[in-house]
C-alpha cells in the first residue's frame, strides 16, 4: 500500500519561500512509471496542479507557477519536495502531494499553508 504524507510549516511570511516535503512509504520514488506531484487548493477554489517529478527525476511545472516553483527529491529518505518562492497571500491553500501510475493515485491528507505577515 502506497502512502504519502505532507509536512512543512503552516505559516509563511510574504516574499519568503514555501518549502514542503512529501514522505512516501510502500513504494520507492524511483520505481519505474511512478510520478509524484504537488497540487493545491486555495480557499473556495478548485484544485490546481503545480508540478510533477518523475521516477527518473524529470520535472514539469505548471506554466503559471514555473517561474517560482522547484521540485526535488531525496532518494535516501524516499521523499520529494516543493519550493515555491516569493509567496503572497494568494498562495494560501491546502497543499497535497500525490503519487500516481496510469492505474492508481495516492493522495496525502493535505497540509494547510497560510501566507501572512
Amino acid at each position: 500500500q502506497v502512502q504519502v504524507q505532507e509536512s512543512g510549516p503552516g505559516l509563511v511570511k510574504p516574499s519568503q519561500t514555501l518549502s514542503l516535503t512529501c514522505t512516501v512509504s510502500g513504494q520507492s520514488i524511483t520505481t519505474t512509471h511512478y510520478a509524484w506531484s504537488w497540487i493545491r487548493q486555495p480557499p473556495g477554489q478548485g484544485l490546481e496542479w503545480m508540478g510533477v517529478i518523475g521516477y527518473d527525476d524529470t520535472t514539469y511545472y505548471s506554466p503559471s507557477l514555473k517561474s517560482r516553483t522547484s521540485m526535488s527529491r531525496d532518494t535516501s529518505k524516499n521523499q520529494f519536495s516543493l519550493q515555491l518562492r516569493s509567496v503572497t497571500p494568494e498562495d494560501t491553500a491546502v497543499y497535497y502531494c500525490e503519487g500516481s501510475t496510469v492505474a492508481h493515485e495516492y493522495w496525502g491528507q493535505g497540509t494547510q499553508v497560510t501566507v501572512s505577515s
